[in-house]
């Protein structure tokens, strides 16, 4: 995949979230660096319909260097967050999903520190496909308010990537959730472990399985 065309990439990708449900009804999005660019999605159209030809080309400063051949086509709302993880984890890639599964999980996390709550998930296996993770590590994904628009969630996220310098995904409250990586493959690789994080615990709530943790 780091051999691919960004563009390429970019529509494989959606391609590939959307027949798991990720990204319906035009919600989502997906964003490449390639060195000095970054190619990003337009905003409103179905994703698995996207084509190469749909896709922005702008500079590290958010400047459109290349506009999609459809002249009607805007750049999604989502820039100024895929920006954010740009600038502040050197991603080389980021993704924006609205899975129902990740929704839900968000409406069970606790406010703890502010506007930020956040879930928490342990002793997984899924958790060492998490860059920097381990079995036994804790892995907290932040979840921060809904809003209007998406770019008035920027502030927000950048709070939230400060205070949690350790996560590769900030979900959003009722949404869905951004994901980042080195990489396009493992921001994939990243965006699966942590759905599959969610569903695993909106499975064990329904189960009334209770989590259990080894002794210290």
């Amino acid at each position: 995949m780091q051999n691919e065309d960004p563009r390429s990439t970019i529509v494989a990708m959606c391609h590939n979230f959307y027949t798991q449900g990720w990204v319906s009804g035009t919600g989502g999005g997906m964003s490449v660096r390639h060195g000095d660019r970054v190619y990003m999605m337009p905003s409103g159209v179905e994703k698995e319909k996207i084509r190469p030809e749909d896709i922005f080309v702008l500079d590290l400063e958010g400047k459109v260097l290349e506009p999609p051949t459809n002249p009607d086509l805007k750049l999604t709302e989502c820039a100024s967050l895929f920006f954010s993880a740009y600038r502040m984890r050197a991603a080389g890639a980021v993704m924006h999903s609205h899975s129902a599964n990740l929704v839900l999980a968000t409406m069970l996390a606790e406010r703890r520190d502010g506007f930020l709550s956040e879930l928490e998930f342990t002793e997984f296996e899924m958790i060492k496909g998490l860059e920097g993770h381990r079995l036994y590590d804790v892995f907290r994904l932040p979840v921060i308010d809904n809003a209007a628009h998406e770019y008035d969630l920027t502030e927000q996220l950048q709070e939230a990537i400060r205070r949690y310098p350790h996560t590769c995904a900030v979900a959003v409250r009722n949404h869905g959730v951004y994901v980042w990586g080195p990489t396009a493959s493992k921001t994939k690789t990243h965006a699966e472990c942590i759905h599959y994080l969610c569903e695993l615990m909106l499975r064990m709530r329904e189960l009334g399985i209770r989590e259990h943790r080894r002794e210290a």
